[in-house]
């Protein structure tokens, strides 16, 4: 069972459930928006996105993100995803993340993007 995220219930009034599809891309949300430090017990878990909300927006600092982004999605989910392309664009105030993957276990691809204003 794959619990949905973030946490929520469903119409019956229990725990939300996700698809397999849903499921890789909230667990890729998470790793891109938690930082290292954040769990408890996997204190090495995150990408560090989020601790350069107050950087100045650049292309160097995409470029970092890209860099410690590509690091993290093959260190804890490898197992789960191959990633086919990954870009961090820095456009004014925002930073955006294009992901195109493809899941391990069906083999189909899938893209995703993400974003957060600095």
């Amino acid at each position: 069972m794959d619990i949905d995220f973030p946490l929520h219930f469903d119409a019956r009034g229990r725990t939300a459930t996700a698809g397999l599809d849903e499921h890789v891309r909230d667990m890729i949300e998470q790793l891109i928006f938690t930082n290292h430090g954040e769990r408890v017990n996997r204190p090495d878990f995150g990408s560090g996105a989020l601790q350069l909300v107050f950087a100045p927006n650049s292309p160097e600092l995409a470029a970092t993100v890209q860099f410690t982004l590509q690091a993290a999605l093959q260190t804890w989910l490898g197992d789960v995803i191959d990633v086919n392309d990954l870009a961090v664009t820095a456009d004014d105030a925002r930073l955006t993340i294009d992901l195109a993957y493809s899941v391990k276990a069906t083999g189909e691809s899938r893209t995703a993007r993400f974003g957060r204003s600095l």
